[in-house]
């Protein structure tokens, strides 16, 4: 997309405001496409206004052209899993996420949620509660970072983080706009701020049980995309974005469960953590789309990571694998937060292998 392809909003808006007639509504429907990262959709109309995914059909894609079926085979299906309403096109109308199965209704490579969904059953007692932080980077169209001298790089990082001035931060207006269509959307955006690296930001959603991490995220990275759209900015997920001295974009978890809340669960937090250490490797496999290539460039042991080949915890330490808070230490009980996830994971890989690890203790 060029600037050639950019569109007068205020135009749309006469269009968008029109009365839409009863019995009528338009539902996007979303998925993860075959690189397991980017995100696709499509919006059908229905004569009821959806309540819960089963009101909903399954429909289907031309799964050869996201990379997902062959060509003499390419019809995929979207099984409906999780309505959200449309901050875009409001009056009813509504956004649909759907998991991918192949032509024999087995799960796509990329459909990771299925399992996920398995593991949180079985782990249900534990109430396993997450929260997210997604970095970000605002690209303009060129792939320069949004704002950056064409050509040329800003000062050296330190006035960005949380900063405020149009020399410290760049995108504000995309992130607002994200972080009121995340709210009407219902999803549980639980903050935002400028990051490390200037035109860098993070938003953060969550607490959420189980399954609706995953759900959640995706949908606020959809809705992220999206807005961004309308602004002429690219959104980019990946986890060194800009080599150099620049820091990197992770996805941290924080995670807990409901004997880790409860006093004295700093007992559990450190049997977490052991049990975590012991599976570093297998972890960097879930923790990025390229079973841990894309978190080499960024898991460097610099800009507030720890090495990729070492596992390391502490308190209020953000150079270890694992960090458990200041707060949690003093208190005895809470959460840990996992600061090895890339900002291009996948929430349900993510999720699903820490409560493997820690919970099931396979």
């Amino acid at each position: 997309m060029s600037f050639r392809g950019k569109t007068d909003k205020r135009i749309l808006e006469h269009y968008l405001n029109l009365e839409q007639p009863e019995g009528v509504y338009q539902v996007m429907y979303v998925w993860i496409d075959g690189t397991g990262e980017h995100m696709r959709c499509k919006t059908k109309t229905m004569e009821k206004e959806p309540i819960v995914p089963e009101d909903c059909p399954i429909w289907n894609f031309d799964g050869s052209s996201t990379g997902q079926a062959e060509g003499s085979n390419s019809d995929v299906y979207l099984k409906p899993v999780k309505l959200f309403r449309d901050p875009f096109r409001r009056k009813g109308n509504k956004l649909l996420l759907c998991e991918t199965y192949k032509y024999n209704m087995t799960p796509t490579d990329t459909n990771l949620r299925k399992s996920c969904v398995e593991v949180m059953n079985k782990a249900s007692e534990a109430y396993p509660w997450f929260g997210i932080e997604q970095e970000y980077t605002l690209m303009d169209l060129d792939g320069h970072p949004f704002g950056w001298p064409k050509g040329g790089y800003p000062g050296p990082q330190g006035p960005y983080y949380c900063g405020v001035g149009a020399d410290k931060v760049y995108g504000r207006d995309i992130v607002e706009a994200h972080y009121k269509a995340c709210l009407y959307a219902g999803i549980k955006i639980s903050g935002t701020n400028a990051e490390v690296m200037p035109a860098q930001w993070e938003f953060q959603v969550g607490p959420c049980e189980g399954i609706e991490m995953g759900d959640q995220l995706w949908m606020a990275r959809f809705l992220l995309h999206r807005v961004a759209e309308d602004f002429g900015v690219k959104v980019s997920f990946d986890p060194k974005p800009m080599p150099g001295d620049w820091n990197g974009a992770g996805a941290h978890c924080n995670y807990s469960t409901v004997e880790m809340r409860q006093p004295g669960g700093i007992k559990i937090i450190e049997k977490a953590i052991e049990r975590m250490s012991k599976r570093h490797k297998e972890h960097i496999q879930y923790y990025d789309p390229k079973n841990g290539r894309d978190n080499e460039r960024r898991l460097t042991g610099l800009h507030e990571t720890s090495s990729i080949h070492d596992f390391s915890a502490g308190v209020a330490n953000r150079a270890c694998s694992i960090r458990i808070p200041r707060q949690v230490g003093e208190e005895g009980h809470g959460y840990l937060e996992d600061r090895r996830p890339s900002s291009n994971c996948d929430p349900y890989a993510v999720t699903e292998i820490i409560v493997r690890t820690t919970v099931l203790e396979e």
